[in-house]
């Protein structure tokens, strides 16, 4: 991956968990294909940092992600003029080579905290991760049918996941926005939080992840991903047993058994 200036995210870190923050704020960070890829250079680093156990993903200021950028995707689009690195050529207006459905589910724990509008994109770029949390400020809408468009990112599948597909079928069918807590009371949402209370949850939530094992964390995930609607009971068992088998041989379920026994914190990555 060749490395890029961050112009529309931020990086920082909270002890082993990168947080990654959406930073055009004045537009409530809308969505363009150069975040993507920021975005995605930000998860890889995080992903090849030892010290990093989980990610948070948030917006700067008033929104997390109120949709793709009109003038410079929508628009740029209608004009002839690809708004990112061959966007016609990827995926859910991704650029070429940058699938966003399997870097996240291929990645270390990622939790999403939703501070604001999160519209579109702003909502399918979350549904793949392993926690979404709340705001009571935040704003959530499939707006897709609004723009004359269809959801992307897999998101038909993975919203009617969340929510059930009655449910699922009124957010993309009707494209209106709903509050915060009428997205936990969906499962939209998995948890919901006074604002205040937005990132010091979801650095916990993280942090409760990233006390565990890379390797299995990520095993873990893949399982997740690969049987949650696969229907063959044998090759679900199949394949957990050829991880479990995996895991037996490797050094981080010794050092999990060495610090049961002797009584103290496993230790799965180097202190920061």
């Amino acid at each position: 991956m060749t490395l890029m200036e961050y112009t529309q995210i931020t990086v920082g870190r909270d002890g082993p968990i990168t947080v990654i923050t959406m930073n055009r704020p004045e537009k409530l960070n809308a969505w363009t294909p150069r975040m993507a890829e920021e975005q995605a250079q930000a998860i890889h680093e995080a992903n090849l940092d030892p010290a990093v156990g989980a990610m948070v993903l948030t917006g700067a200021g008033r929104g997390f992600c109120a949709g793709a950028d009109m003038a410079d995707t929508f628009q740029s689009r209608i004009d002839g003029v690809d708004p990112g690195n061959d966007t016609a050529g990827g995926v859910g207006g991704m650029p070429v080579g940058l699938d966003w459905v399997a870097l996240v589910r291929n990645s270390k724990p990622i939790v999403c905290a939703v501070n604001g509008a999160a519209i579109g994109i702003g909502v399918t770029m979350c549904l793949p991760a392993d926690q979404i949390i709340a705001s009571t400020a935040a704003k959530f809408g499939m707006g897709f049918i609004k723009m004359g468009l269809v959801p992307e990112l897999a998101s038909t599948r993975f919203l009617a996941a969340r929510v059930g597909f009655g449910h699922a079928s009124d957010l993309f069918l009707s494209g209106r926005v709903i509050g915060g807590a009428e997205a936990f009371q969906l499962g939209l949402a998995d948890r919901l939080c006074e604002p205040e209370e937005l990132l010091p949850t979801a650095l916990a939530v993280a942090s409760s992840y990233a006390a565990n094992a890379d390797l299995q964390l990520r095993m873990t995930k893949q399982l997740i991903t690969n049987n949650a609607v696969e229907s063959d009971f044998h090759l679900i068992q199949r394949r957990e047993q050829a991880m479990l088998a995996e895991c037996w041989k490797s050094p981080e379920h010794k050092e999990a058994v060495a610090a049961f026994i002797d009584k103290r914190p496993p230790v799965f990555r180097p202190t920061v």
